[in-house]
């Protein structure tokens, strides 16, 4: 049996270079079982055609919103019902810009607005419109639909000559974020009457890199498995949850709505934009303090050189800065930690000006980073709570983000006590 039998994929193809590998992603996805329909836009036309598409599909391929025999059976909506799941590959900047501020002046935005189904995004770009203000906004607004997805984009070489982020996912790597979405089928349905129904929440999760060149760059060894874990949790809360993360294997539920992104500068804007709009505020990711001043634009060779130097200057603070919003969201820390884990995770705790702050101790190897359970200290802002620290022993992370989020829907304002065991 395969992998994706009797799952309909509408795929939105949209203007760009990386449109030609849509041919590849359709064949592939019809290769693990799925009905494939095709929309393009107009621009798409121009880097590939429609008939390409119609033969390897094998349906015909649409293209026009007021296409008379297609409206006769109102075939815009027809199509919105029939999906199980929208895939934009690639997703252009000016369609991330229609989609988000709720366009339908063609056909694919129309399907867009219209279907129930979720709606993968696969970014597709140059690396100077990826990372622009405008286009970071957008993208920000998408993070607070819960039912986009944002699959990519990748860094590397671009048809224009950059090298840097804004690559689209490769057919096959798009293949295994749709196979994944149909294994999570999930899910984990909000609850409108659990402790956090009616609140947004907003979690970072795993590492950020760093660049050094286009081929290396400082990271840690954050897996993100204590960010997914927490967002599973507070999505069974009934919270409506944005995962905000950096590279990782971790596959997110299909509720959640989850951005990725890499460096330490692009989590911080993210999640300064999508905190605007939410009531807590999560910070689990393991976020690089410092970055190389300059980045090479080419791989730097080794030489004859005994040893070289990098000068590192230091990441904005994104717990920090949320905890400074007005409004401010609830703010919860980590504080992963070698020694003292206490002392600093009060100190960070205070000076930071948080709500709550979780603390472990990752000089234990078998717990924390990259490790299936942890055991965690929860230290409150006395300001803002009564409660004494709570330490929660060794367990595995997914039983450990329902205790945690249990305890932050007691802390949080104006919520009745909860049973930490009701989770």
């Amino acid at each position: 049996m395969n992998k994706l039998d009797n799952k309909n994929i509408l795929l939105g193809i949209t203007g760009g270079i990386a449109a030609y590998k849509c041919a590849e992603l359709t064949r592939l996805l019809k290769k693990q079982g799925a009905n494939v329909q095709v929309v393009m836009t107009p621009a798409a036309e121009a880097f590939i055609t429609p008939l390409t598409l119609q033969a390897v599909s094998g349906n015909p391929v649409r293209t026009q919103l007021l296409d008379p025999t297609a409206e006769a059976g109102m075939g815009h909506i027809e199509l919105a019902r029939w999906a199980d799941l929208v895939v934009v590959a690639p997703a252009s900047a000016d369609f991330l810009a229609r989609v988000v501020h709720g366009f339908a002046n063609d056909l694919l935005t129309t399907i867009c607005l219209a279907t129930e189904a979720p709606i993968a995004l696969a970014p597709a770009m140059n690396q100077a419109m990826w990372h622009n203000p405008i286009t970071q906004a957008n993208l920000a607004k998408i993070a607070t639909y819960p039912h986009f997805l944002l699959w990519g984009p990748a860094t590397g070489e671009q048809a224009c000559g950059d090298n840097g982020q804004g690559r689209m996912l490769e057919p096959h790597a798009l293949t295994d974020c749709v196979v994944q979405w149909a294994g999570v089928s999930i899910t984990v349905t909000p609850s409108h009457s659990g402790p956090l129904a009616g609140k947004k929440v907003v979690i970072t999760a795993g590492p950020t890199r760093e660049a050094i060149d286009p081929v290396r760059y400082l990271s840690n060894q954050s897996s993100g498995k204590m960010g997914f874990a927490l967002a599973e949790a507070a999505a069974s809360a009934g919270a409506q949850v944005t995962l905000i993360c950096g590279p990782t294997q971790q596959v997110a539920p299909s509720n959640i709505t989850r951005i990725d992104v890499v460096s330490a500068q692009e989590m911080h804007a993210a999640s300064l934009d999508a905190a605007r709009q939410c009531d807590i505020f999560i910070g689990a990711a393991a976020v690089a303090d410092f970055r190389p001043h300059t980045v090479a634009k080419q791989k730097i060779k080794k030489g004859a050189a005994a040893s070289m130097q990098i000068e590192l200057i230091k990441n904005p603070d994104i717990v920090a800065d949320v905890a400074q919003l007005n409004p401010k969201p609830w703010v919860v820390g980590f504080a992963a930690e070698t020694h003292d884990v206490i002392g600093y995770a009060k100190s960070k705790l205070q000076r930071k000006g948080l709500d709550m702050i979780i603390a472990n101790d990752v000089s234990d190897p078998s717990i924390g980073f990259n490790g299936d359970n942890n055991a965690v200290t929860v230290i409150y802002n006395n300001a803002s709570s009564d409660a004494e620290p709570r330490s929660l022993p060794e367990n595995t992370k997914q039983a450990l983000a329902a205790q945690l989020i249990s305890l932050i829907a007691q802390a949080i304002p104006n919520r009745a006590p909860l049973n930490i065991t009701s989770l």
